[in-house]
């Protein structure tokens, strides 16, 4: 697993933070208030972790603190939520990292220019840190399906991570979009991260009735009205793009690296979600994938721990 911008062969089973800590600020797209996020590293072990900076509320990135799937994918414990955290997680997922503490100090991660690429600067920015002891990989070992009302998810296994998207509006200027695609770093930056969040200029009226989508414009959201879209597309299928970008987001709340072929039609955050209860309900279709614990690379690295058997699904309060 190479960084071809530094030269890096990363070991597979290696866990990783990011070398130093980075910030960026900006406005959540639903509440359009300013929110700040830190990024440090963390110790092995940790995986990846919120904290909430104005109540210290701390939240794992796990499917079992997913609090909503409305809009965006939000997680909460003890009354704190944050919100559309999707963007972040999908950058933090495809640049292998496995600990990291994400502070925040507001409800909602920040829009940015609506895509994920902001974040993949700023994790570049980051470095890489590798650190003792042992990653583990999730791995799709048999099919697994989900049917919700005309849309379809389904996982099979792959030696890597591969997403087959499928979307159809009925707006003229999407239409049926598919894309499929290995995602690894490098496809990643390319072909999904720059994809920003979209929406149909009737759904914008309807969010704002209910005071939501305050803080969209034109710097962080493409908006398809009766004439096509509000600006210029940075991708001829921008839409189908970014979907998939959501879904890397969405399946990085298994809490490691994934293995599988991810097939989604016509799907959002509400299906991406039911992936994950069909996982947990059938624990023969996949498995744990985990490599012999590397020597130490340094004397002023801290010692290894067993890392926890985290169950991705079950609840740690």
């Amino acid at each position: 697993m190479k960084n071809a911008a530094r030269g890096i062969l990363y070991p597979l089973f290696a866990p990783k933070t990011i070398a130093r800590a980075v910030a960026i600020s900006g406005v959540g797209i639903h509440t359009g208030r300013p929110v700040r996020v830190r990024l440090h590293p963390a110790p092995e072990g940790t995986g990846i972790l919120f904290r909430r900076a104005d109540s210290g509320v701390e939240i794992p990135a796990l499917a079992s603190e997913v609090s909503s799937v409305e809009l965006a994918t939000t997680l909460g414990r003890d009354d704190v939520t944050i919100s559309t955290v999707e963007h972040l997680l999908a950058a933090v997922h495809v640049q292998g990292l496995d600990n990291l503490l994400i502070e925040i100090n507001g409800p909602e991660v920040p829009i940015l220019d609506g895509s994920s690429l902001p974040w993949v600067h700023l994790l570049e920015a980051a470095g890489v840190r590798i650190q003792t002891g042992a990653r583990r990989i999730f791995a799709v070992t048999a099919p697994v399906e989900v049917e919700l009302g005309g849309k379809r998810i389904r996982v099979s296994p792959y030696p890597g991570l591969r997403v087959t998207y499928a979307i159809d509006f009925a707006h003229p200027a999407i239409g049926h979009q598919e894309i499929d695609l290995v995602v690894d770093r490098e496809s990643f930056a390319r072909e999904l991260a720059p994809a920003r969040t979209f929406a149909l200029a009737e759904d914008v009226e309807r969010l704002h009735r209910r005071g939501l989508g305050l803080g969209g414009d034109l710097d962080n959201c493409v908006v398809f009205g009766s004439g096509g879209p509000n600006n210029a597309l940075r991708l001829a299928d921008e839409p189908v793009r970014h979907k998939a970008l959501d879904a890397v987001g969405d399946l990085a709340l298994v809490g490691a690296p994934v293995w599988a072929h991810v097939e989604v039609e016509r799907g959002g955050h509400q299906l991406h979600f039911a992936l994950h209860e069909a996982l947990r309900e059938r624990p023969g279709c996949w498995t744990w994938l985990q490599g012999p614990t590397p020597p130490p690379l340094s004397p002023s690295l801290p010692a290894p721990s067993s890392p926890a058997a985290r169950d991705p699904w079950s609840p740690a309060r």
